[in-house]
């Protein structure tokens, strides 16, 4: 009966829902997660996901895997791998992501470069997604996003990001499309322990929503994180630790309406730039 439930819900819901919890549209990763469900200014191997032109910025090749739950319901998860290698001409990412349960779910799988040129990062993913519903079956699309990032000052960083680009259908036989959403942020560094982050995000079909978060390091071991979102109104709240090559991050998140949401992920850099 709550399997069935919550089919009917995502069904009847399914743009506003899909535009928060996707594997094309939602932001992965911990730490963006608890500065505020940030997308545009990480400059980790999640960027990938986020905004392929933060790969750019990596100084390591990386490995990384997560996973996000959400409200209680494990129907409502999500699973992430994600990687990054740099090489001569810009740095490569390849990326997997699965969300859902039974009746409902959705993988994306695909690859990502991101060059700098200049002041200038920027970078673009190609990935196959698939969204499943049982007694339905199965359609699949190619999916196109682009990112990113100039550093304005050594204190200002701008990004901008923009995901399904192409505006991509769940499958030939509807006309139902994967939602797009475009996101745009600050980013104001003023001591090096300290980033503020500002950003405003636009499903083409939905309201803007406004985040804004911060990041606080302590030596560069320990990382403190909060960010609120509007629209709905929801806080986060994160920690990070950074012991050398490897890294932990986990986030949570407190939606009024829904509940609980809570995120972890690892990642383990590997050769250095």
């Amino acid at each position: 009966m709550k399997l069935t439930l919550l089919f009917c819900f995502l069904i009847g819901t399914y743009i506003p829902i899909l535009a928060q919890t996707d594997p094309i549209t939602q932001v992965h990763g911990a730490r963006s997660q608890g500065m505020g469900n940030l997308r545009v200014h990480g400059d980790d191997v999640w960027s990938y996901f986020n905004n392929p032109g933060g790969l750019a910025s990596l100084n390591s090749s990386t490995l990384a895997i997560g996973a996000d739950q959400r409200y209680g319901l494990k129907e409502l998860s999500t699973l992430d791998f994600a990687s990054a290698w740099i090489s001569r001409v810009g740095t490569w990412g390849v990326g997997v992501s699965k969300f859902g349960g039974k009746l409902f779910n959705q993988q994306a799988i695909g690859v990502a470069f991101a060059n700098k040129l200049g002041i200038v990062s920027f970078g673009g993913s190609l990935q196959w997604f698939q969204t499943k519903i049982e007694g339905f079956g199965s359609g699949n699309s190619l999916i196109f996003s682009f990112g990113g990032i100039a550093e304005l000052s050594p204190q200002i960083k701008m990004g901008a990001s923009i995901s399904n680009l192409n505006r991509g259908k769940i499958s030939k036989k509807t006309e139902q499309r994967i939602p797009t959403g475009i996101s745009m942020g600050l980013d104001y560094t003023p001591i090096t322990s300290l980033s503020l982050q500002l950003e405003i995000e636009k499903d083409i079909q939905l309201s803007p929503i406004v985040k804004a978060g911060l990041e606080y390091g302590i030596k560069e071991l320990i990382f403190l994180r909060a960010g609120i979102n509007s629209h709905p109104n929801r806080i986060f709240f994160g920690l990070g630790v950074n012991p050398g090559k490897f890294s932990f991050d986990y986030a949570f998140g407190q939606n009024s309406s829904l509940g609980n949401t809570h995120h972890v992920s690892f990642a383990l850099e590997l050769t250095e730039r």
